[in-house]
């Protein structure tokens, strides 16, 4: 039996963007989810039923008269045994119908006789989307409990640009498996640092390093699929950073520090996962000129961030050690120089740039846990689970002191 976190019910509505649910219900299988397809009439005109039903493996119900089945009562029956209601996409006329609680087919039926939460992921032209009318509907859904994800800005069917393109679909995922995630970090914002930063030799040259920044983007994620608000602050990075997140990109060591000291008082958990220049160049204003068989750069060693933040704040601090050599040794002189909570100890040549990785968690009591070799996105649970686990002890601790 399918367990009923993992049941949606997808609600296809007419939108152009309506040919993205046979991608997203791709998607929702590979993350294990049971999807039921319900389509509006008006969405057919844009995707056959008979494809959504190939790709779900069920059928696609759309007549809200059909009695074939069960009871009669398909648009009470199925908001009683899924998770969460996803309209994706939304059109302008079904948030109204939303909002005004207007049921005229099985789709809108379901809508108003569940039970279970509803997330709706607008589509539609930029005018429409800005129209007073569909704004008022929005608020109105979301005063009355439903959650909006998007719509992103960019270029439309129409040839049109900016707000009202479907969002991104890895945004509506990640959305969904917070719906079927244990929230332990329910009401609790988390600031993540990820990314490699780079800093000028020359305006044509910089020093920087391989970090790729995808533990630092799994954390994240894990850590709001877990029910946290999630700030990054990110360096380079090799992939596209999800829209549910707050987002603030930064070039070098400077800035990563002004806006880690910034953003810090407004969270309870720091995470430093970027790979942030040790040393930093006596960078030239003018390109220097390949003049000579060899030039020499002056480094001067650059302030530790992490370090600095878990001096001066009382918050709950994790950092990360490469290492290529001595791993738990370097990690523990690390994690007491530092004077931090938590270290994520990891091997280079086992984990820099690669989707997986092996890591070692250390906690200020010096006790060890191994986690085993795994593609980083499950990696990044372990991390986050340890860093509540850890979290919650030192919120207890400090309770009853």
């Amino acid at each position: 039996m399918i367990p009923i976190n993992k049941k949606i019910i997808l609600g296809v509505t007419g939108s152009v963007s309506a040919y993205k649910s046979a991608e997203l219900i791709r998607l929702l299988l590979k993350e294990q989810f049971f999807v039921q397809v319900v389509m509006t009439k008006s969405a057919k005109e844009f995707i056959s039923p008979l494809t959504l039903q190939a790709l779900s493996g069920n059928p696609v119900l759309e007549n809200l008269w059909d009695a074939t089945e069960g009871n009669g009562m398909e648009h009470i029956n199925l908001s009683r045994t899924s998770q969460l209601i996803l309209i994706a996409p939304a059109s302008a006329n079904f948030i109204a119908k939303l909002a005004n609680g207007i049921a005229d087919d099985l789709l809108s039926n379901i809508c108003l006789a569940r039970t279970c939460p509803l997330l709706a992921a607008p589509a539609m032209n930029i005018e429409m989307w800005q129209n007073p009318a569909t704004q008022r509907n929005i608020k109105t859904l979301k005063k009355d409990g439903g959650i909006v994800i998007g719509p992103e800005y960019g270029e439309q069917a129409c040839g049109e640009i900016g707000l009202g393109r479907l969002i991104n679909l890895e945004s509506i995922i990640l959305q969904v498996q917070k719906f079927s995630s244990e929230q332990i970090f329910k009401d609790k914002k988390i600031l993540i640092s990820l990314g490699a930063t780079s800093e000028n030799i020359d305006p044509a040259r910089a020093i920087t390093n391989f970090s790729s920044g995808k533990m630092g983007i799994n954390l994240a994620k894990a850590a709001f699929i877990l029910g946290a608000e999630v700030t990054i602050v990110t360096g380079r990075v090799d992939e596209a950073i999800p829209d549910v997140f707050k987002s603030v990109k930064v070039l070098n060591h400077k800035e990563m520090l002004a806006t880690v000291s910034r953003l810090i008082d407004e969270n309870q958990i720091y995470i430093s996962a970027a790979a942030i220049s040790d040393y930093l160049p006596s960078a030239s204003q003018k390109k220097i000129k390949k003049n000579s068989s060899a030039i020499s750069i002056t480094l001067k060693r650059s302030e530790d961030i992490l370090a600095t933040i878990a001096s001066k704040k009382a918050i709950f601090t994790v950092g990360f050690a490469a290492e290529s050599e001595n791993l738990i040794q370097n990690a523990k002189e690390k994690l007491t120089s530092k004077k931090i909570d938590l270290i994520v100890a990891n091997l280079i040549q086992e984990t820099m740039g690669q989707s997986v990785a092996k890591v070692t968690i250390i906690n200020k009591n010096n006790e060890i846990l191994d986690i085993p070799k795994g593609e980083k996105k499950n990696i990044a649970f372990e991390i986050m689970k340890q860093i509540h686990f850890n979290y919650s002890k030192e919120v207890v601790n400090e309770y009853y002191s």
